[in-house]
């Protein structure tokens, strides 16, 4: 099932199936590097679509490339609220109730500091995932969690303006949390098993989160303006 949502991204995470991630898939995703995330490559200029919405350059592209990821986050989550999902208990449900709140103000947030500036409506594809399987689900939400974490560990060096990078601050310490919410529903006790020996949290760069994401968003995203440092 395609959405029309705010949202944005471009390649490579293993399908969801009704099982939930792959071994394989999580390793890729997760990966045994301290740092990065090992997910990918950035798109290369001519590999570019014409039609592609273009996140940006400076600040500017940077708060788009959250506001994407924000949006892909809260089209998640209000579905996930809308499903009939088997097996979550009261709890849980709630624990969804208020994430998707959440979310939605992170994409509100984004949108009124953009302005005119914001990337326009996308299309997402969730049909990868089986809203109606509890594994599936949780498995969804922990890899889409996951991202957003290492995505703002990623990209917060490359804003200019301080009062920008208090707001990521702010947002990445909430998502974090919804990590960590999440990581206890599907195991108890593994809430800071992606963090590496030194006890840091993963980073990724735009084009490897940009990459990771693909397969969930249908419109054709040119991130190649994006500040690198």
């Amino acid at each position: 099932m395609k959405e029309s949502i705010l949202s944005s991204s471009e390649r490579n995470l293993e399908v969801i199936s009704k099982n939930g991630l792959s071994r394989r898939s999580m390793l890729k995703f997760f990966g045994a590097s301290a740092a990065v995330i090992a997910i990918g490559s950035s798109c290369g200029k001519d590999d570019v679509p014409d039609n592609a919405v273009n996140l940006g350059s400076g600040d500017t592209g940077v708060l788009n490339y959250a506001y994407a990821l924000e949006q892909l986050e809260a089209a998640f989550y209000i579905k996930a609220t809308q499903s009939n999902t088997a097996g979550l208990t009261v709890s849980e449900a709630q624990y969804f109730a208020d994430i998707t709140k959440h979310e939605v103000i992170h994409r509100e947030l984004f949108k009124a500091a953009l302005g005119s500036s914001a990337i326009p409506a996308l299309v997402v594809d969730f049909s990868s995932i089986d809203f109606t399987s509890r594994t599936s689900l949780l498995n969804a939400a922990k890899v889409f969690e996951d991202t957003g974490v290492s995505a703002y560990n990623g990209a917060g060096k490359l804003l200019t303006n301080p009062d920008f990078l208090s707001l990521a601050g702010k947002i990445v310490s909430v998502e974090a949390r919804h990590a960590a919410a999440i990581k206890e529903m599907i195991s108890p006790n593994s809430f800071a098993d992606t963090t590496d020996a030194n006890g840091l949290d993963i980073v990724a760069t735009p084009a490897q989160v940009l990459a990771a994401i693909k397969p969930f968003v249908i419109t054709p995203i040119n991130g190649n303006n994006l500040p690198t440092s």
